[in-house]
């Protein structure tokens, strides 16, 4: 290979063809494989592969790209979410997520990765499909098949860092990392400092090639706040422009994971902004949390689950916004100014939170059936995103425990590193508990994640709850505004508040909507002291939705409103309308 003056070594291969192995020897060491590879059949350590990436026959020409209002997300590990683990047949259950609501599919990270399985967030060679799930061309023919379904592909990329075995970077130079920043996970990635430009110029590619070359509708960034860059533009910035333009004309979304919320990152570059569509809300999670099962320790140590929190999250994004943060002993979020609602993802349960709680249990598993479907109905209601986490619409009994398939060494690392994480939770700090953490380099961990689809038949209301309140979301023309500023909110009690959705000012004949959710015991209003539940002028409160109806396993739904005031029934939420 010959020296190029910007440091690359190219040579002409004419005759290799797709399907064709190869590695690099680099002054005799080696031999490598290829750090910008394709495809890996035999994983990281082995030879990388030639792949003709224009042979694909895609159908999906009138698909036009999405924009973030009206997304319904749903997070997929495409290794658990079927007994398979493949692409292939993921692709087989996409009907069901249409016929529930779900439009837009969030996948975990896919890039090459060690071992048997694996989160994602260990990849080693960010161009290559992992090889376990499927051939070159599966994760084409998945995409292909959602957009059939009228279902949008996001993918989760990591650019943050990369796994610890596989990497193969300092093979070829010094300069994809630094040690100028700290990052939890590993060497922090080189964006700003010497020889940087080529490590800019590889990522930024990474996420164009990912919407260019798989039609992708959008990226999932993954710990921004670990994507350190101190130059200008912020390479996230970057990457936001960069990828729209090479999925132009289609339109894509990029999210961004953000453990400090700045919520300026979700504003456009031009108004000093990363461009961002939008941001995951740990607010909302945390405060469902401690609302549904009163756990209050760990991260969740600032939020209190009271009702103020809810009306606060809902009209003005994230809780925390520039306020002292105690579990961080620092001032934790910025202003939210102009961003809509749909800039902010809110969830249950997500990857993470699922894997937190030791053994990988559901939330469902750790509070009561009532208050659960009313916090679900706040957040399919709510007009911020909502995501829900693979099997969440029906209850599913499967774990979500952590798990990764390393070398003996590091997976005895790997292992004390969860516990030692999971220690921050009081109950799962004792010496008992420590040894009781799953392992996740063990085989049952990750077969304990695999989802039984069975189950949507077996817990068919719960998986109606969400299916009828996602068409809710989607059909009644004033919920889906998703208008955080023609929303008001007030306080019943502690455990109980009321949400008005005013409708849109030039369309009054859709009428008004009012949303209450109560997780705590019977509430009685005798009378109703509160300007927000008086219905309009010579109009009545008619009942349109209760999470009490028999077909979600209620005990019967009734309207709350009377002439003489409210009663509104423990652990219930209720959606009332004034129809023209």
């Amino acid at each position: 290979m010959q020296r190029q003056p910007d440091g690359y070594f190219t040579a002409e291969a004419p005759g290799l063809g797709a399907g064709t192995l190869y590695r690099y020897r680099i002054d005799g060491a080696g031999p490598y494989p290829d750090p910008a590879s394709r495809f890996q059949p035999q994983g990281p350590h082995g030879p990388s592969m030639a792949v003709d990436p224009d042979a694909y026959a895609w159908r999906d020409q009138a698909w036009r790209g999405v924009d973030m209002k009206g997304q319904v997300v749903y997070e997929m590990h495409i290794g658990a979410f079927t007994r398979e683990g493949t692409f292939d047949a993921a692709a087989r259950e996409l009907p069901a997520l249409q016929a529930l609501g779900v439009t837009m599919l969030e996948i975990l990270p896919v890039s090459e990765f060690p071992g048997r399985w694996n989160w994602g967030y260990d990849g080693v060679m960010p161009f290559a499909p992992y090889h376990g799930y499927g051939d070159y061309e599966s994760f084409k023919r998945f995409v292909d098949a959602a957009h059939e379904h009228g279902l949008a592909v996001i993918l989760d990329v990591v650019y943050n860092h990369v796994g610890p075995d596989g990497d193969i970077f300092r093979c070829f130079s010094k300069g994809y990392f630094t040690d100028r920043y700290k990052n939890d996970w590993g060497a922090a990635l080189n964006f700003d400092g010497p020889d940087s430009q080529p490590v800019r110029a590889y990522f930024v590619e990474n996420a164009c090639y990912w919407v260019r070359e798989f039609h992708l509708d959008g990226l999932r960034l993954d710990a921004i706040q670990s994507i350190h860059d101190a130059s200008s533009p912020h390479i996230v910035a970057e990457i936001s422009q960069r990828a729209r333009a090479a999925a132009a004309p289609r339109r894509i979304v990029i999210i961004g994971e953000d453990e400090p919320q700045q919520s300026e990152l979700a504003l456009p570059v031009e108004d000093g902004g990363a461009g961002i569509d939008a941001l995951w809300n740990d607010d909302f999670h945390h405060s469902a949390v401690v609302a549904l099962t009163g756990r209050r320790e760990g991260y969740y140590h600032d939020h209190r689950g009271h009702a103020q929190e809810f009306i606060s999250t809902v009209k003005r994004g994230f809780l925390f916004q520039g306020q002292y943060y105690h579990w961080q002993r620092a001032p934790r979020g910025t202003p939210v100014t102009a961003q809509p609602a749909s800039a902010f993802v809110n969830f249950l349960q997500n990857h993470d939170q699922v894997a937190n709680t030791f053994y990988g249990l559901r939330l469902h598993q750790l509070t009561s059936p009532g208050r659960l479907r009313a916090m679900t109905a706040l957040l399919l209601l709510a007009p911020q995103t909502p995501m829900l986490f693979m099997g969440q619409e029906f209850a599913a009994s499967a774990l979500f425990p952590f798990f990764a398939d390393h070398k003996p060494a590091l997976a005895t690392q790997v292992h004390e590193g969860r516990r030692k994480f999971l220690s921050q939770f009081v109950n799962f700090a004792t010496a008992e508990a420590r040894e009781r953490v799953l392992d996740p380099a063990d085989r049952a961990t990750f077969d304990a994640a695999k989802l039984d689809f069975g189950e949507r038949h077996s817990h068919a209301a719960i998986l109606q709850l969400h299916t009828d309140l996602l068409r809710i979301r989607r059909e009644d023309p004033v919920i889906a505004m998703q208008a955080r500023d023609r929303i008001d909110g007030a306080v019943l009690s502690d455990r109980a508040f009321v949400l008005r959705y005013f409708g849109s000012s030039d369309r009054a004949t859709d009428g008004e909507r009012l949303l209450l959710v109560n997780l705590g015991d019977d509430l009685v209003l005798h009378p109703g002291p509160e300007p927000l539940l008086a219905p309009p002028r010579g109009r009545r409160w008619t009942l349109a939705w209760s999470s009490d109806h028999p077909s979600y396993d209620g005990l019967g739904a009734i309207n709350p409103f009377s002439e003489t005031g409210w009663r509104l029934p423990g652990e219930s939420a209720v959606l009332l309308e004034t129809p023209a």
